[in-house]
C-alpha cells in the first residue's frame, strides 16, 4: 500500500511518511493509492471478532508488513486501547423506536478521538523510537481533538505537542483537559478567535517544507491518515453489529449511519468503508455550521460570514477540510480538478460543485441541519423515553432519528461522540443532570498553564517562534546528556 495527494503533486510515499506528516507539500491531504474491496465471506469471518480484532484488520490491508509486522501491530494496538474504561472499547446500545447509538467516548477524554489518537501515538513511538528521532506535533482543535492528543503523548519523551485551542468557544473541562495537561512535551495556546482561524497560520507552517523537515512536523488532528484509518473500523463494527449477512449467497444489507459532522473527518472514514464494498448509507448532520449541509442539498460549499456559536462547539466549523478527500474519491481521484477547486475554496472561501460533482455526493450522502433548540429537545426526550442520557454532538445525530423514524426492516445506527459529562451547560439547559466522573470533578482543582494568541498577535510568527524556541531547548539538553 502506497499514498498519494488529493492534488496530484505527491505519490508513492509510504505509510510512514503520512504518518509523520500534515497536509502533503502541495497543499493537498494524503490518501491510499488504492482501497482494498472486503468480500461477504470476508465479513462473515469478521463478525465474530471483537472491536479490536477487528481494528487490527482493517489496519493490516493499510499498514504493509514490512513496515510494522502484524504481530508488532496487534501489541501496539492492545497498548493503544488498554486504558479505556469499558473492556470493548467501544459499546452498541439500543434503545427504544429502534434506536441504536454506538458509543465512542470511553476513552481517556471522553470522546471518540481517543481511538483514533491513541492508535496513531503508539504508531509514532513505534518507529521514532526505531529510528531514533523526535517529533513535533501541531494541532488546532475546535473542543476535543486537543484534549486527546495531549493525553495520547503526555509525557514522552520523543514527541513535543503544540495545541491552539479557541478560548471561550469550547467547554470548560474541554479547556480544562489540555491546560491542566502540564508536561515538558505539552505546549498550549489560547486563541481570540474561531477553530477556522486556527487553521490558517497552521496550515502555512506545514507549507513551510524546511520548518517541517527541521522539527519533524507534523499533525495529530484529522489531517493524518491516520486518524481516518483507525476511524473507518467505527463504521465497520457498527455494520457487523447491526447488518451482517446471515447466510452465504445472502445479498448485504444497508446500514444507515447518522454521523455527526464538524471536519468531516468520519463522513470520509464512512465513505472510504462503503468504497470498501460495505453498504452504508452515509447522513452528514450538522449545527447551524450548516456548509456540508448546503453542499449536499444544494452543491454550495461555500463559508458563511462566521462560525456561529452552538451548544455542540466541536462541530462549529465552517472549513470542513477532509471534504477535499470526499471530492477526491467521488471524482475518481482526479487529483487536478480537486487542486483548482480546493485552491479556489481557500482563496475565495466560496465555491459551487459541478453538478456532476453534487451529484455523486448526493449518491453517497444525505445531510441534515440541526438548531439549538431541536438539540436540547433532543436530548430531554432520549433521556424521556429512556433514561439515557446523550451529548449535543450526539443529539445532532438523534434528532434526525426521531424527526425521520425507520421503517420495519431498516437498520440505523447513530455515532456518539462524546460524554454529556464533556458539557454540562448543554445538560443543565435541557433540564436534565448528571454525575460528573471522579476525573472531570478533579480538573478544577488542578493548575493550569497556557499561552495567548492574541486577535492583534501574528499567529504564525509566534507559532513558529515557538517551535523553533523548543527545538533549541531540546538540542542543547540532548548535546547536554552527550557531554555527561
Amino acid at each position: 500500500m502506497r499514498y498519494c495527494s488529493t492534488r496530484a503533486g505527491v505519490q508513492g510515499r509510504s505509510f510512514r511518511d503520512v504518518l509523520f506528516s500534515g497536509y502533503a507539500p502541495d497543499g493537498g491531504m494524503f490518501m491510499p493509492e488504492s482501497i482494498p474491496l472486503l468480500s461477504a465471506e470476508t465479513l462473515r469471518l469478521w463478525r465474530r471478532l471483537s472491536y479490536q480484532q477487528l481494528l487490527c484488520e482493517i489496519c493490516c490491508l493499510y499498514i504493509p508488513e514490512q513496515e510494522i509486522p502484524r504481530h508488532h501491530l496487534q501489541g501496539l494496538i492492545s497498548q493503544a486501547l488498554s486504558s479505556f474504561s469499558i473492556p470493548d472499547v467501544v459499546r452498541l446500545v439500543q434503545l427504544k423506536d429502534s434506536l441504536s447509538i454506538l458509543e465512542l467516548f470511553h476513552g481517556e477524554t471522553l470522546a471518540f478521538k481517543d481511538l483514533a489518537m491513541s492508535c496513531t501515538a503508539q504508531f509514532l513511538q513505534y518507529f521514532l523510537r526505531k529510528d531514533r528521532k523526535r517529533a513535533t506535533i501541531l494541532v488546532g482543535t475546535s473542543g476535543d481533538t486537543g484534549g486527546s492528543a495531549i493525553r495520547s503523548v503526555f509525557g514522552l519523551s520523543e514527541v513535543d505537542i503544540v495545541v491552539a485551542f479557541p478560548r471561550g468557544r469550547i467547554t470548560k473541562v474541554q479547556e480544562l483537559q489540555m491546560t491542566t495537561s502540564i508536561a515538558d512535551n505539552v505546549h498550549v495556546f489560547a486563541a481570540e478567535g474561531t477553530s477556522d482561524d486556527i487553521d490558517v497560520p497552521l496550515r502555512k507552517l506545514f507549507a513551510d517544507a524546511d520548518l517541517v523537515r527541521r522539527h519533524g512536523l507534523m499533525s495529530l488532528n484529522s489531517v493524518n491518515w491516520c486518524r481516518i484509518l483507525v476511524q473507518t473500523a467505527h463504521f465497520l463494527f457498527a455494520y457487523l453489529q447491526l447488518s451482517a449477512p446471515q447466510a452465504e449467497g445472502e445479498p448485504l444489507p444497508v446500514l444507515e449511519v447518522l454521523v455527526p459532522t464538524g471536519g468531516a473527518g468520519n463522513v470520509t472514514a464512512g465513505c472510504i468503508m462503503k468504497l470498501m464494498g460495505i453498504p452504508l448509507r452515509l447522513v452528514a448532520m450538522v449545527n447551524a455550521n450548516d456548509i456540508v449541509h448546503r453542499a449536499v442539498q444544494s452543491g454550495d460549499f461555500s463559508m458563511s460570514n462566521a462560525v456561529k456559536q452552538t451548544l455542540a462547539p466541536a462541530i462549529d466549523i465552517q472549513d470542513p477540510y477532509n471534504m477535499e478527500r470526499v471530492f477526491w474519491l467521488l471524482s475518481g481521484r482526479d487529483g487536478v480538478m480537486v487542486k483548482n477547486l480546493m485552491e479556489e475554496f481557500q482563496r475565495t472561501h466560496k465555491l459551487t460543485l459541478s453538478a456532476s460533482l453534487h451529484q455523486q455526493l448526493c449518491e453517497v450522502l444525505s445531510s441534515g441541519s440541526v438548531s439549538d433548540d431541536g438539540i436540547l429537545e433532543t436530548m430531554r426526550r432520549c433521556w424521556q423515553d429512556n433514561h439515557y442520557l446523550i451529548c449535543p454532538h450526539t443529539a445532532v445525530a438523534v434528532w434526525r432519528h426521531y424527526q425521520s423514524p425507520i421503517t420495519p426492516g431498516e437498520n440505523r445506527c447513530c455515532i456518539a461522540t462524546a460524554s454529556p459529562a464533556k458539557f454540562q451547560e448543554a445538560v443543565q439547559k435541557a433540564g436534565l443532570t448528571l454525575d460528573l466522573p471522579k476525573a472531570v470533578q478533579a480538573l478544577d482543582a488542578l493548575e493550569t498553564h497556557y499561552e495567548v494568541l492574541e486577535q492583534s498577535d501574528d499567529w504564525e510568527s509566534k507559532l513558529r517562534l515557538h517551535i523553533e524556541s523548543m527545538g533549541s531547548v531540546r538540542r542543547r539538553g540532548e548535546t547536554a546528556e552527550t557531554r555527561d
